[in-house]
């Protein structure tokens, strides 16, 4: 069992470390020194910038780079309110990051000490999860929920806020208050340091037991199994058929190569947006660079993987109405924005390609080894209430047709002798042929 740790700091350091956490983004101050001596200590590279915004926007990269939690330290009061762009970027980004926040002493919150400010009301609009820690026993587990909810179901930012006197050692707090409560004998003097040393003694509570931080394993979500069965019966039918693939399908990094795996087993021709750029390399024989709009309005099955109908679709415009929408994707409310898709996967949107692909994989070999029985077995075999598939066509990477195609066949079908044309050239060769 590990010793108690000596001061609050160690416990945050602690926390981030068993939780695989090798990075920290910061601008220190003396706040949270503490953390970052801590956190050196243990091993975790420390990445000093020259702006508190730089520090989140640095963790939000690493954390899209690597699948990993980012995380970023800035002070209390200025330094937090610097980091407000990077923090609400992040949201949007669906990026899972942990900010950690110093603040004013507890005691002294509210009566103008340094750097002080009402960080709450700042900060909660912008992340999906806050704790600010009254205990130095409770900072451990405060840290290891926030990297818990940063990557849980629809990823993003967390904040917790960790008062300067929640992370120095207890000796040097306690002669902090010792010094404020002074030594006089009136009423308010000794009422002063009776209540200084019961806001201690509750601040301190439990700290002296051994802390052992536990990662917290977080779960994928996944789309349900019938979403999955229905998508690939419209992929199958498909004569069209077309993948957007955004950013929110590639959270997990490390898996990306099984993503990419998967996408060319379906063989369906695929736009890559955002952080999916690259996915499936340079040369890759299904990804289209061009005409997506085009590509869309002639698709009649469209999957968005992780793609909202945001203004980016035109607000869903680009889909025409008669074809199946597919839409995976951690958000209920991203999967309904602006439009209705025909099939909802809510779960994540990597694994539902893969899961997609699986599926189209087995109804192929079903479809061969039902081809092996005789032609009176498989037409008995048939409901009759069902109607018979439709042959789907082969896929190909060539549509949409490009514009010099559009004009060619559209001179074609202008050049081409059209009914009433025909008739006029019967009616002149019977006159000729009467005379």
């Amino acid at each position: 069992m590990n010793p108690p740790p000596a001061h609050g700091g160690e416990r945050v350091a602690a926390a981030l470390a068993a939780n695989g956490v090798r990075t920290i983004f910061t601008l220190c101050g003396g706040h949270i020194s503490p953390i970052l001596v801590a956190a050196k200590a243990r091993g975790i590279a420390i990445v000093d910038t020259r702006d508190e915004a730089t520090a989140v926007f640095a963790a939000d990269a690493h954390a899209r780079l690597t699948g990993m939690t980012g995380v970023a330290a800035v002070t209390a009061g200025p330094g937090l309110t610097n980091t407000l762009t990077a923090l609400k970027n992040a949201q949007l980004a669906q990026s899972p990051l942990l900010l950690l926040g110093g603040a004013a002493p507890t005691a002294l919150q509210g009566r103008g000490a340094l750097q002080d400010i009402a960080q709450r009301p700042l900060v909660e609009p912008h992340v999906k999860f806050m704790r600010q820690v009254k205990r130095v026993a409770d900072l451990g587990p405060a840290v290891e929920e926030a990297l818990a909810a940063a990557r849980d179901g629809v990823p993003g930012p967390a904040f917790v806020e960790c008062p300067v006197d929640l992370l120095y050692d207890e000796a040097l707090i306690r002669g902090w208050y010792a010094d404020a409560a002074g030594k006089g004998q009136a009423i308010a003097d000794r009422a002063l340091r009776w209540y200084l040393n019961r806001h201690a003694e509750r601040m301190f509570a439990g700290s002296g037991a051994p802390y052992d931080p536990q990662p917290r394993a977080v779960a994928v979500p996944a789309a349900r199994a019938a979403a999955v069965a229905s998508a690939a019966e419209s992929f199958a039918r498909a004569e069209r058929p077309l993948i957007v693939i955004g950013s929110q399908a590639v959270v997990d990094a490390p898996s990306a190569h099984e993503l990419a795996a998967a996408v060319e087993r379906l063989g369906v021709p695929v736009y890559l947006s955002g952080m999916a750029r690259g996915l499936l390399g340079r040369d890759a024989r299904l990804q289209m660079r061009h005409a997506r709009r085009e590509a869309l309005r002639e698709a009649d099955c469209v999957l968005l993987a992780g793609v909202p109908c945001d203004f980016r679709l035109d607000y869903g415009k680009h889909v025409r109405r008669s074809a199946t929408l597919v839409a995976a994707n951690r958000s209920s409310r991203d999967a309904r924005l602006n439009r209705r898709a025909s099939i909802e996967a809510i779960g994540d949107a990597g694994r539902f390609i893969v899961a997609l692909a699986a599926a189209a994989g087995d109804r192929a070999r079903g479809a061969r080894h039902g081809s092996k029985r005789s032609p009176r077995a498989t037409r008995s075999a048939r409901p009759r209430s069902t109607p018979r598939p439709r042959r789907a066509a082969r896929t190909s990477t060539r549509w949409p047709s490009s514009a010099r195609s559009r004009r060619r066949r559209a001179k074609a079908r202008s050049s081409s002798p059209t009914a009433a044309t025909l008739s006029r050239r019967r009616l002149t060769s019977c006159t000729r042929a009467r005379r």
